[in-house]
């Protein structure tokens, strides 16, 4: 396999991971939204989701998922260092990267455990990490 072809494959297996993760997303909002009880309407509940303190602790996997987008727009070649970086940065969110604090990672845990929906979004996220070519050993994970 030429090196045109390795890219296509890995920028392939990193396209899995932004859907994986917007399940992932839309399970931790949906389980979080039920504490409120009927929103209203979409626009109701895009404001609730992006303007309410409660939802404050999801900022991290929204900046991750766009930040991700936008590099999968990108035409350039993606390295197979750069793709590690990525699933490194993800792995440091939802485990099991090491992230000593982490208000983000504290929640997610506890609604891992909680939610079948979670759990079933997170198994299918780990799935699709897994397609990925794994960060080097003391190299932190940095975003592409």
């Amino acid at each position: 396999m030429n090196q045109e072809n390795d890219n296509t494959a890995l920028r392939i297996g990193l396209q899995a991971v932004p859907r994986a993760l917007r399940t992932v997303h839309k399970a931790l909002i949906d389980v979080e939204t039920v504490y409120f009880g009927a929103v209203g309407g979409p626009l109701e509940h895009l404001q609730l989701i992006t303007n309410h303190p409660h939802f404050a602790w999801l900022q991290p996997m929204s900046v991750l998922m766009a930040a991700l987008d936008e590099a999968l727009d990108e035409p350039e070649t993606l390295s197979t260092e750069v793709i590690a970086g990525w699933r490194g940065q993800i792995e440091e969110l939802v485990g099991p990267g090491t992230t000593a604090g982490s208000a983000f990672r504290a929640k997610y845990v506890i609604l891992l455990h909680d939610s079948p929906e979670v759990a079933m979004a997170h198994g299918a996220l780990r799935q699709a990490l897994g397609h990925l070519p794994q960060p080097s050993a003391g190299t932190p994970a940095r975003l592409g």
